[in-house]
């Protein structure tokens, strides 16, 4: 009697968060995202995580038409396919291009199989949690579950009685990199490497090694390589009995290397059996995988390291608390809250090394090394939300941006594991730092900052960043010499903007009024005919033939990336009143603004046209539109569901225009420390502030009245808040935002 009161009193002690309603963690669905392009998968991963673990669908035929090389598929798992072929230690989340999805395990039974088509298998009974993930293998039925350490994965599957297999498969992944290294050290050991990289297929030069560790719980009876070998032709062919052909090479612990190959580990069970399988991670050398996984894993059970890694979920989830509303609502705001914990991740090892980038050196930080910086899609609102919720790690990603610069000599586009992919466009780190810095995280080393940002602004040669800027200086816009040049033009703008803000802020006072006035310089695309802006050729006139709503649905425009002329039509947020003027006014405004949403050109999904439902706040009489038009988004684009993105998680970007859209506030020009505000969808939001960084404890948004009426009233503390923007500096200094609605829309 008294063990049961015992163990009844111990799951109430370490539930009572739980059953309080106070485990944020505990609303996380990371199958949120999984369809629909979203690209994120429902494996675990701990907060900011060099390691992650995803079931592994989107290999074979079984998988069609979603199959990862019959389309441009940038996940490793898609929750419509059904066909698992193992399970992927390192992976990425919301991006538009495939790479890692390598080093995979699969729990088979019975002969070893060394093809992935055919030792795959059905799965089900899916369960995923925040650090957790779990599911049946069918064809072996077994019970695979798995977690992970920041830089382990820990997998732990049961069999049932009979001879059992763990492969690795180092063969398999998203990446078009091939060559791998494996060697099998004892009967519980494994250490190797996969050579990973070219995304985007860009750069293959640049391909890098994943260095590993493995230990079983259980020692191996039988263990073994494999390698598949290329197929020869002609002479070759006729003495090569192994010719193409896979072939075993058993209890061998010499090292083996090629393209296909592989490990297995064999047991004997006479009963149902546990193994467990940690898997250390480095991106420097074996050596470190291997501390790696002492240092964090060694000695812990798997269950130990879950709950060490959901506590450490649900302390970053609870620095917002959110009362009110459905519990969807807060399932999709803490999930999305939680995409934007994933990336940029942590890229040095438990000693602190790393690999610089482009050097082929090894580095050194006592902070943290940031990595995957996807910097088009997050310096619009993902870097806004870090600064105000988890400002140490915002200025721990800004240190490792300028130790890039320091590095190559440049600061970072689209920076992935200390490989420059010079994906997308524009100078989107020099809008990161101001906005940083302006926001009074000032703990790193802005002389050096402000010396990255005119260099990537001003040296005309060799300009990585801005390869189009001797045009764009000497005439104001980028030509049609070069595709996007509209896109180009507008991002420059922006980061031109940026770079006045902190010149200003920092005393430079030629430099503010010479980027402000760069600043503006879109205004020379501005066609008044079409209310649009459109490209122009080199010698001034425009770009014929032109068709506005070109683009779209990554059709090609030489004018616009990623987008037409309709969603990048008010893509100049530091100077919306400025656009005003040069539409005719605020009726004119309105009316254009409003025909992006009517004839269906906003596209959701898109970064350049991501805060264009918050621009009718600019117009007095017309904030409605914006209060109405954001709850309408959130409600039919983000939901509790696998497709419930609009597309792409843009590494976490969509999830933070979720997350600061249900909060009420939303980060409206980047660059500059100001908010706008709409209609809250929770009664109460309490933002827990870092002493650090910020005076008040703490930051409260209320929201009184139903959900579906336009705002009345606008309090801060006790005085009325007259306007439908706010600095930031007062936002963080206030004790409560009050947003009162009145009657339904």
């Amino acid at each position: 009697m008294m063990n049961r009161i015992t163990l009844i009193i111990l799951f109430l002690v370490f539930n009572f968060d739980v059953i309080i309603g106070q485990d944020q963690a505990s609303y996380v669905n990371p199958f949120i995202g999984t369809s629909n392009y979203g690209a994120t998968y429902p494996g675990p991963i701990a907060p900011r995580g060099m390691v992650s673990i995803s079931p592994f669908n989107v290999a074979g035929s079984k998988n069609l038409p979603l199959e990862k090389d019959s389309q441009w598929l940038s996940t490793p798992y898609v929750h419509e396919n059904t066909f698992l072929t193992g399970f992927s230690q390192v992976n990425l989340s919301g991006v538009g291009c495939p790479d890692l999805g390598v080093i995979l395990l699969m729990p088979t039974t019975g002969q070893v199989e060394t093809n992935h088509l055919k030792y795959g298998s059905t799965y089900s009974n899916e369960v995923a949690k925040a650090g957790y993930y779990s599911s049946t293998i069918d064809k072996y039925n077994v019970k695979g579950e798995f977690t992970t350490s920041t830089r382990v994965g820990v997998s732990r599957f049961t069999f049932p009685k009979g001879q059992s297999n763990i492969l690795l498969n180092l063969g398999l992944g998203l990446t078009n990199e091939e060559g791998s290294m494996v060697k099998v050290i004892s009967p519980t050991e494994i250490e190797g490497m996969r050579s990973v990289g070219s995304f985007c297929y860009n750069s293959p030069e640049a391909a890098y090694p994943v260095y590993f560790v493995a230990k079983f719980s259980k020692p191996a009876d039988t263990f073994g390589v494999w390698k598949k070998p290329a197929k020869h032709e002609g002479v070759e062919a006729k003495w090569m009995t192994y010719n193409g052909k896979p072939r075993l090479m058993k209890q061998t612990t010499k090292m083996v290397v090629g393209d296909s190959i592989g490990t297995y580990f064999t047991y004997k069970f006479d009963k149902t059996e546990t193994v467990e399988v940690k898997i250390g991670i480095s991106y420097v050398s074996i050596d470190n995988a291997r501390e790696n996984l002492q240092k964090e894993t060694d000695n812990k059970s798997f269950d130990s390291v879950y709950e060490e890694t959901h506590t450490k979920w649900n302390n970053l989830l609870s620095r917002i608390k959110v009362e009110g509303s459905s519990e969807d609502d807060k399932i999709i705001f803490y999930t999305a809250l939680y995409h934007t914990l994933i990336h940029p991740n942590i890229l040095n090892d438990f000693n602190g090394e790393y690999p610089e980038i482009n050097r082929g050196k090894i580095g050194k930080t006592e902070d943290t090394r940031y990595t995957v910086f996807s910097l088009w899609d997050t310096y619009r609102n993902l870097h806004q939300l870090m600064s105000l919720v988890y400002p140490q790690q915002q200025s721990d990603m800004i240190k490792s941006m300028l130790d890039m610069y320091g590095e190559n000599g440049w600061l970072p586009k689209w920076e992935l594991n200390s490989t420059e992919t010079f994906t997308m466009v524009g100078d989107p780190a020099s809008i990161v730092i101001a906005d940083t810095y302006l926001k009074g995280i000032q703990d790193f080393d802005i002389k050096k900052a402000y010396e990255a940002m005119l260099k990537s602004a001003d040296q005309i040669e060799n300009n990585p960043l801005r390869p189009e800027l001797k045009d764009y200086i000497e005439k104001g816009y980028v030509t049609t010499d070069n595709e996007g040049s509209v896109s180009k033009t507008e991002e420059y703008n922006v980061a031109d903007y940026s770079i006045a803000l902190l010149a200003k802020e920092l005393g430079e006072k030629e430099d503010y009024e010479r980027f402000k006035k760069r600043s503006i310089s879109y205004r020379k695309l501005f066609d008044k005919n079409l209310n649009l802006l459109r490209p122009r050729n080199s010698n001034g006139s425009w770009h014929e033939p032109f068709n506005p709503e070109a683009g779209a649905n990554f059709t090609k425009n030489i004018g616009f990336i990623e987008g037409n002329a309709w969603q990048y039509a008010f893509m100049v947020p530091h100077d919306i009143n400025g656009l005003k003027k040069l539409m005719g006014g605020n009726k004119a405004f309105t009316n254009q603004l409003r025909m992006v949403f009517d004839t269906n050109q906003f596209d959701m999904a898109n970064e350049p046209d991501i805060a264009y439902p918050y621009l009718f706040n600019y117009v007095k009489g017309e904030e409605w539109r914006s209060q109405k038009l954001v709850n309408k988004l959130v409600r039919k684009y983000f939901q509790n569901k696998p497709d419930g993105l609009p597309g792409n998680d843009d590494t976490g970007t969509m999830s933070a225009w979720l997350v600061y859209s249900m909060m009420g506030i939303y980060p409206i020009s980047p660059g500059s420390p100001e908010y706008t505000i709409t209609s809250p969808m929770f009664d109460k939001i309490t933002i827990q502030l870092d002493s650090k960084y910020y005076k008040k404890k703490q930051l409260v948004i209320e929201r009184e009245g139903k959900n579906k009426g336009k705002i009345n009233k606008i309090l801060l503390d006790k005085t009325k808040h007259k306007s439908y923007f706010i600095t930031h500096d007062k936002l963080i200094n206030s004790n409560k935002l009050r947003i009162i609605l009145g009657n339904h829309f």
